[in-house]
């Protein structure tokens, strides 16, 4: 990673994790005549723990970074940003859970439901997920008709025809043989799709042109997909203490991966396609979108 990226990256993180405890802080309510905020503090506090947690934050980067790449650095980056980080943290947490992944880390820490409880988790995930679109209801600076735009593009990304329908199939796919085909539809729905929103919704914020939307979502569609064959092979070739969360934890639940599929030299095989693939869908952006074109290096040479 050359620094000038990571000095790019390492300020998206910084901003949205500046960003985030201040659209989370309100924990009282407006539909109680009293102060509700002690009945809610264990539910803040699980929110926080599970929202600031680290992370590389590459979704919130892919808003800052689009943006950038269309020279728009437009108010309102960071609501977006904050959105697609709470629904992505939601999800996290109820992964973890018994009935889905049963995982005790999460980035070096103790899961939600291990840190709390397991009824705290799933209450935190469903709190995130409204406040997520909340955030774009509240928008400002823009049309309703653009506010409900953002709206459509993150509920589609984060429900049963995206990230949720992802971890539907592949809890139903344990000891199951898929095909590439379907190894791929898996991933382009649970990993995929909430990379790609994070562009499309900085795009559709930004005022991008049909073509230069298209073109980033074909970017958006290599990485999606490069990003889950790089998380299948780290997780083979690293460690707990690097993966901060259980090494080899899908090949104990005996869950279908690229390598398994592939091999792992196959595997890397088709992480360096899509990585191709990306920068192809950029040839048009100037120097602007070098940052995309850095992260979908980093992508793939990532080892956590």
């Amino acid at each position: 990673m050359n620094r000038e990226f990571s000095d790019f990256l390492s300020r998206c993180q910084q901003r949205v994790q500046q960003a985030l405890p201040a659209r989370l802080h309100n924990m009282g309510s407006e539909f109680s005549d009293a102060d509700a905020s002690n009945g809610l503090q264990t539910l803040s506090e699980a929110s926080l723990y599970s929202l600031l947690n680290g992370g590389k934050r590459v979704r919130a980067t892919l808003v800052y970074a689009t943006a950038q790449a269309l020279n728009s650095n437009s108010d309102g980056l960071d609501d977006i940003a904050c959105a697609i980080e709470m629904i992505h943290a939601y999800s996290l947490v109820h992964d973890d859970l018994p009935a889905m992944d049963n995982d005790d880390l999460r980035r070096g820490k103790p899961t939600c439901h291990i840190a709390y409880d397991e009824a705290t988790a799933i209450l935190v995930g469903d709190a995130l997920q409204a406040r997520a679109f909340e955030l774009l209801a509240n928008l400002q600076g823009r049309d309703a008709d653009t506010k409900l735009a953002l709206i459509r593009q993150l509920s589609a990304a984060a429900g049963p025809r995206g990230m949720v329908g992802g971890q539907a199939i592949d809890l139903a796919s344990v000891n199951q043989q898929l095909d590439l085909s379907s190894l791929q539809t898996m991933h382009q729905l649970k990993t995929g799709a909430l990379i790609r929103v994070a562009i499309s919704m900085s795009a559709t914020w930004c005022q991008a042109s049909a073509e230069q939307t298209a073109k980033l979502d074909a970017y958006g569609k290599a990485i999606g997909l490069s990003f889950q064959v790089q998380d299948d092979i780290i997780d083979i070739e690293s460690n707990t203490e690097t993966l901060g969360k259980t090494q080899g934890a899908d090949i104990a639940l005996n869950k279908p991966t690229f390598p398994a599929l592939l091999g792992l030299s196959g595997a890397k095989a088709l992480a360096a396609e899509l990585h191709q693939g990306a920068l192809a869908a950029l040839s048009d952006f100037d120097g602007s979108a070098d940052p995309l074109r850095a992260l979908s290096h980093y992508i793939i040479d990532r080892q956590h």
